[in-house]
């Protein structure tokens, strides 16, 4: 059976997401393939600001609106990693290209950049990312563990992180009242 590619897709948590680090979340996948899945969790600010995260990583920054941005948890792998979700394309060290509008960045560099001002003006700073071996993301759709919709950058860096949930899911044309934690298969 042949899969489509859901990279530039929010994957949207079922009522029934039983494992904690996922319920209520709203995940932008950035990549899928044969070998997997890698996405990162968009709707879950942290207590960590840019601050306190610039402070860490000893970079100065120009602008202080800035400073009290929040940092999000991306996922449960690599919690110690920075991935900068990001519109436009640039020469970052090392990037990924999601679609049109959107890339992914987890080089130092880009930091920097958005410190100094030079960087991408929509960015997400999250740590971590969530990940899904090959057919893994696959067979949780199939149990009813996601929902899928088209992800749209404007929706991404407007919408308020606490908003995002009930946004993505009314794209899809429903309510999140209308979803049910018990699956059914006809």
């Amino acid at each position: 059976m042949e899969s489509s590619c859901l990279a530039g897709h929010f994957l949207i948590a079922m009522p029934a997401m039983a494992d904690p680090n996922f319920k209520g979340t709203v995940t932008y996948l950035c990549e899928h393939n044969e070998q997997g899945a890698l996405g990162v969790v968009v709707n879950r600010p942290t207590s960590l600001t840019m601050d306190s995260l610039f402070q860490q990583i000893a970079v100065e920054v120009s602008d202080i609106r800035l400073s009290q941005r929040k940092v999000h948890f991306g996922g449960p792998v690599s919690v110690e990693h920075g991935f900068v979700l990001h519109r436009s394309h640039g020469s970052w060290n090392s990037s990924i290209v999601v679609s049109d509008e959107l890339s992914l960045t987890t080089s130092k560099d880009i930091l920097e950049a958005v410190a100094g001002g030079t960087g991408p003006e929509e960015w997400l700073l999250t740590l971590g990312y969530a990940g899904w071996s090959a057919g893994q993301l696959e067979e949780e759709i199939a149990a009813n563990a996601w929902l899928t919709v088209q992800a749209d950058a404007d929706m991404l860096f407007v919408t308020p992180p606490e908003d995002l949930l009930n946004v993505a899911i009314e794209r899809l044309g429903i309510s999140r009242f209308a979803l049910s934690s018990v699956a059914g298969h006809a």
